[in-house]
């Protein structure tokens, strides 16, 4: 009788009935996943939602304390500048229109007043001593402007230039202007009178 290879030996261990079971399960299972379709390519997000932004409100006027004293000042600054036609203190917002000028014309020897607008409604100048409406014209220039033409000795420059801190041009149909008391109007003034 021949003896038997040691690897048939082996393998008749391996095909003992608990293996062959476990063998067929596992085959079973190799098949089923054949079965199943490969992982799909997982689609790009959605780009991010944008949501515009809600529509800008109109800001809510200032409440104006009843004493103009109280009132904040306009935006701006004096500028002086002097020209061939005399000299000239400009007050707004820097590199904007001027809202308010103060003109010596020294061939007219007047002082003109002007404030940015179109409407020919007086101003009423508002001083710590002195409140007055003033008549205007309009300029006729662009940007438009009206303004009232008074003498270098008026009273109200003197008023102007000396407020308590700040004067107030205002006019129907437009904001006031709250301006600061500052030198060039003197400035402006003496020109015209010397």
């Amino acid at each position: 009788m021949r003896t038997p290879s040691p690897h048939l030996v082996g393998l008749r261990s391996l095909a003992s009935p608990l293996v062959l079971a476990r063998l067929a399960g596992l085959a079973t299972l190799a098949s089923i996943a054949g079965c199943v379709p490969p992982p799909r390519a997982e689609a790009p997000p959605p780009p991010p939602r944008t949501v515009a932004p809600p529509p800008a409100r109109a800001p809510r006027p200032v409440p104006i304390a009843a004493d103009w004293r109280d009132w904040p000042y306009s935006p701006g600054t004096w500028v002086y500048r002097r020209d061939a036609r005399g000299s000239i203190a400009l007050f707004g917002p820097a590199n904007a229109d001027a809202s308010l000028t103060l003109r010596c014309d020294t061939a007219a020897r007047q002082v003109y007043l002007s404030r940015a607008g179109t409407p020919p409604t007086p101003l009423t100048i508002r001083t710590s001593s002195v409140t007055r409406a003033v008549s205007v014209q309009p300029t006729g220039g662009t940007p438009p402007y009206v303004a009232a033409a008074l003498m270098p000795n008026d009273s109200l420059l003197e008023a102007m230039g000396f407020s308590r801190g700040r004067f107030v041009v205002q006019q129907a149909g437009l904001p006031p202007l709250v301006v600061p008391s500052w030198a060039e109007i003197e400035r402006v003034t003496e020109d015209c009178r010397g």
